[in-house]
């Protein structure tokens, strides 16, 4: 996908860390609930990319690790979190041989297309987190909440500039996936190219997400998590390891 790869550098125009202040709150006081927060508790993110959500919750944490497939977008992550270790790895498989009071699944786990990956997925955060810690696991939509729709978005800082438009919609409503096409505007200095970039993502009711949840070990629960509209919110899962 060209976001996360050669149009790294127009990422932040796309998805500016601000955005994120709500959102990763609402992750931190879920964690909160369940594990105690401070400089000695340890976060695990797995498909962190720019690291927008890390660097909230950062204050709540201690030790800070980062996981995405994307060296490029690790990058964006360094300027966040220069402190924080980055690993490159795909969170189906990585295993870092070690366990974490926390770990964050956020809108990467949006690219797990079939139920083998999803539980793949969720077999990774459970191995990472100790017996007594919680994972967040939140997924941007489910088969009930999805409809299609299309955004306007736009971003200048410096000489570069974006203005793009992204459409989603779902081409077989029988299967376990939707798309995302954005088509891009981007300025450099007074060069211009456009670029189309497709996102395939999975798309799985609420009651397959609870199940292979369980199925890995988990306590399932919920939390809300604000949308960016400022005053609707949608409900995210919050999942301890037992001791």
């Amino acid at each position: 996908m060209l976001l996360y790869d050669d149009l790294v550098d127009f990422y932040l125009l796309l998805d500016p860390a601000s955005d994120h202040e709500r959102e990763a709150t609402s992750y931190r006081d879920a964690f909160a609930r369940h594990i105690a927060l401070g400089s000695a508790a340890t976060l695990l993110d797995l498909g962190a990319g720019a690291a927008n959500n890390a660097a909230v919750l950062a204050r709540s944490f201690g030790p800070l690790t980062l996981v995405d497939r994307s060296t490029p977008m690790l990058g964006l992550a360094a300027r966040a979190l220069p402190a924080a270790e980055r690993v490159v790895g795909d969170l189906r498989m990585v295993r870092l041989g070690r366990s974490f009071d926390a770990v964050l699944v956020h809108d990467a786990i949006m690219y797990m297309t079939t139920e083998d990956q999803l539980a793949q997925a969720i077999a990774t955060a459970f191995v990472h987190t100790r017996p007594g810690g919680a994972a967040v696991f939140a997924p941007d939509v489910f088969r009930e909440t999805f409809a299609e729709a299309v955004e306007t978005h736009e971003g200048d800082e410096g000489e570069r500039a974006l203005r793009a438009l992204s459409w989603t919609w779902d081409p077989d409503p029988s299967d376990t996936t939707f798309v995302t096409d954005y088509a891009f505007l981007l300025r450099e200095g007074t060069a211009m190219r456009s670029a189309h970039d497709r996102h395939v993502e999975g798309l799985f009711p609420r009651a397959t997400w609870t199940r292979l949840l369980e199925r890995a070990g988990f306590e399932v629960g919920g939390f809300e998590r604000p949308l960016d509209d400022g005053v609707s919110f949608d409900e995210m899962f919050i999942c301890r390891r037992p001791t």
